[in-house]
């Protein structure tokens, strides 16, 4: 019982502490746009300089004739309501902020889950391979491996994905999410989802195979990073004195990498999740732009090009809360499985 008050204690005081963190970034966010170079009004106008009349009413419609002060706590005010503003750019001026990326969210949601799958997966794999065969040519393939792939560029390998595997064979489609017209019944706003929601299996299919090749793309640069640490932590628990203490009673290495080495090795991998899904948003953007994907890194490029404050601010709040959120329920995890991070 006092082990369990002891991991709530710890899950209040990481989620008390998020706050102040989103709101920090929060308010960089909102007055490091507004001492960039570039006027959001003439972007609304297509980059025409209108009127100086026109422009001066469009300041005052926009509430960006106010002082930075003012315009700030006007803004918080609203974040705390649930109130992201309207949008001001180009593309989107006039919509609500909120609606825009909740319309959105779902399709960068599953290209995440699908890539931190991928990469789970394979990274995991390879390094409890490279760690338990150190030194070997298997290892020096992983350690060139998670090398390699993780410097590559998002956009250079999903365009080579699209080159052989869209184009040459013809095997997957080379963006989007969907063809044709007869979507899903929406209930979660992620294709594949929703297929299984409604029982249809060919609506699973033709959502998962628009899903292959980007979440292949940003889900093997991942790769990278597991592939790494988990070597690193299997070399270490192979090597630990427990370790060493189960061969000397006869264990076959077999049954040391299963049983002992690889629960161990995971333990620090768990931790860096976060850390990973912060890099997997990031990524998710020009994963979105490669192959045409209708998700939020999108909207930001988009918003980023029209110089759509609002927009931004907005994208920015829903990326924060989004890894926060993961971090949290990491940092809560990995409490629950080692108790000593409590303390």
């Amino acid at each position: 019982m006092a082990g369990s008050r002891s991991l709530l204690a710890y899950a209040v005081t990481r989620a008390a502490l998020a706050i102040p963190m989103l709101l920090i970034l929060l308010t960089a966010v909102f007055f490091i746009l507004r001492i960039l170079p570039g006027d959001p009004v003439l972007a609304l106008y297509g980059g025409r300089e209108p009127p100086r009349e026109v422009l001066e009413e469009a300041r005052r419609q926009l509430g960006l004739d106010k002082p930075p002060w003012v315009q700030y706590v006007s803004y918080m005010s609203g974040v705390f309501r649930g109130d992201l503003g309207l949008s001001i750019g180009e593309f989107y001026h006039g919509r609500p902020v909120i609606g825009e990326i909740a319309n959105r969210l779902p399709a960068t949601v599953e290209l995440s889950i699908g890539s931190m799958f991928i990469a789970s997966v394979i990274g995991i794999l390879t390094g409890v391979v490279g760690g338990a065969r150190r030194d070997t040519k298997t290892d020096v393939a992983v350690r060139l491996y998670g090398t390699i792939i993780y410097v590559i560029p998002i956009f250079w390998l999903g365009i080579l994905f699209q080159i052989v595997f869209a184009i040459w064979l013809g095997w997957l489609p080379p963006h989007g999410r969907w063809q044709g017209t007869n979507y899903p019944r929406t209930v979660t706003g992620m294709y594949t989802v929703d297929s299984l929601l409604e029982g249809n299996f060919d609506h699973f299919v033709i959502a998962a195979r628009h899903l292959v090749l980007p979440c292949l793309t940003l889900g093997l640069v991942l790769s990278g990073f597991f592939t790494k640490t988990v070597r690193a932590n299997m070399i270490r628990t192979m090597t630990a004195d427990y370790t060493e203490a189960t061969r000397a009673r006869g264990v076959p290495d077999r049954q040391v990498v299963r049983r002992h080495a690889f629960k161990n090795a995971l333990v620090p991998v768990v931790t860096l999740l976060g850390l990973q899904f912060a890099i997997l948003f990031a990524g998710a953007v020009l994963t979105e732009k490669t192959f045409s994907i209708d998700g939020i890194g999108l909207l930001l490029l988009q918003s980023v090009v029209s110089k759509d404050m609002t927009m931004i601010q907005g994208v920015v709040v829903i990326y924060a809360a989004i890894i926060v959120l993961i971090s949290l329920i990491i940092d809560i995890l990995g409490a629950a499985i080692d108790p000593r991070i409590r303390l």
